[in-house]
């Protein structure tokens, strides 16, 4: 049986067109490597490279720390972090976390709306 190849750079510019407020997406694997990113054009980004390659591998440690409460409390649907600056999402595929930020004044019915929808782009990740 032949596997689908999946076209990470193209993922990563459907997750930035969806808003206009997007600002960065990212595919990140399990031990925190970076396997796609890209900030959109126009936008500033916050982080060093070195910073942004640290911060992934933080969002896949958190992942398995998170895991300890699965049984218990259910698995993580997203996360949600809102920063002054940033808002910063983090969803989990089975393969790969998703990672994306966007502007902090988007009012939350559209952050979970980019939610779900994100999650459709990325389900076969």
């Amino acid at each position: 049986m032949a596997t689908k190849k999946v076209d990470l750079l193209d993922i990563v510019k459907k997750i930035l067109k969806l808003d206009s407020k997007m600002r960065f997406a990212a595919i990140i694997e399990p031990k925190g490597k970076i396997r796609e990113a890209i900030m959109k054009v126009g936008k500033t980004n916050l982080k060093t490279q070195k910073e942004e390659e640290h911060f992934c591998k933080q969002v896949a440690q958190r992942k398995s720390m998170r895991k300890e409460f699965d049984r218990s409390l259910g698995k993580v649907r997203y996360v949600h972090v809102e920063r002054e600056k940033v808002s910063q999402m983090v969803i989990y595929t089975k393969r790969n976390i998703v990672y994306f930020t966007m502007e902090p004044e988007m009012p939350i019915n559209t952050k979970i709306r980019l939610i779900t929808k994100v999650k459709k782009i990325t389900a076969d990740l």
